[in-house]
């Protein structure tokens, strides 16, 4: 059985993978600031300890991040602090107890001007300062010595805190129309399958059937655009998709630069013999099922 240590674990993806794993200590930054190297050995060392004792296998998913992608512009100095650094301290700590470590990444960290999938073998080059940070952590992650995985994810939502999905909904509430986005692609990817996904690779990396390569891509499968992810929200949400009207990016400037193209390959992870992820659109139903309150703005 695996016991699994999650910084982040307050987050969208965090609750998800506290409610579908078996033992599990999913702590919030207040908890767990994994910036804060002797809270970080402790945490790492009790994990260890407790699933020796309890004849478990022992798994650090790190989804603590500075997710604030404009607000990085200026305030880079806390985001390096969580995104950089705080995976160093993690993957070191994991190194010293011989934990392995998943850190869970961006599609940020490419340039997305891209005209076909990234792979995991094609290089990083971030335009933002977000996208630097993630870079700076998983360089520090691969290069720790630690036995750690990379996965990098895109576009992500779930029934806690903020997302796009919520962000439509609340637009659909209070709007006869709304303009998104037509000419940024990327896949769409629920928390709840990339939790499920990120669960059977944690069950692969506490044993001996640990796959070789160390970056792995997981997200949503297929692509589209914000505005049609944007327009099958409305579906979702029982309203006339063609309230969404197209947009360009330069109609909507913003601090940070967004990928034009953030469709990431999933070659290594199908390769590593992990199940595909299904298709975004069949996800984002699924999600709907599931958590389908959590998506509907407040009566």
């Amino acid at each position: 059985m695996l016991s699994l240590l999650v910084p982040g674990g307050h987050g969208q993806l965090g609750r998800d993978l506290a409610a579908r794993a078996e033992v599990v200590r999913a702590p919030g930054s207040a908890e767990l600031d994994v910036t804060n190297a002797g809270a970080v050995v402790t945490a790492v060392k009790t994990l260890a300890s407790v699933a020796e004792e309890n004849g478990h296998r022992p798994v650090v998913v790190n989804a603590a991040a500075y997710n604030g992608v404009d607000t990085a512009e200026t305030d880079g100095t806390r985001a390096f602090a969580v995104n950089g650094d705080g995976p160093r301290l993690l993957a070191a700590a994991c190194a010293a107890a011989n934990v392995p470590l998943i850190h869970v990444s961006t599609d940020y960290v490419f340039p997305g001007d891209g005209d076909h999938p990234y792979d995991t073998t094609d290089p990083v080059r971030p335009k933002s300062v977000y996208g630097t940070t993630k870079a700076a952590g998983e360089a520090a992650v691969l290069g720790s010595g630690a036995r750690a995985w990379v996965v990098r994810t895109a576009w992500v939502y779930g029934a806690h805190g903020g997302n796009f999905v919520k962000t439509m909904a609340k637009l659909a509430a209070t709007r006869d129309t709304v303009s998104v986005v037509d000419d940024q692609r990327g896949c769409p990817t629920w928390t709840g399958d990339l939790a499920e996904g990120l669960l059977g690779l944690a069950s692969r990396v506490a044993t001996d059937d640990a796959p070789t390569e160390r970056v792995l891509h997981c997200t949503g499968g297929g692509e589209t655009t914000w505005f049609g992810f944007a327009r099958a929200i409305f579906e979702e949400l029982g309203l006339d998709p063609a309230r969404v009207r197209p947009c360009t990016s330069a109609d909507f400037p913003r601090p940070a630069p967004r990928p034009a193209y953030s469709v990431l390959s999933d070659r290594s992870w199908r390769e590593a013999g992990l199940p595909p992820m299904r298709p975004w659109r069949e996800a984002l139903s699924a999600a709907f099922t599931e958590h389908g309150p959590h998506f509907h703005p407040p009566a």
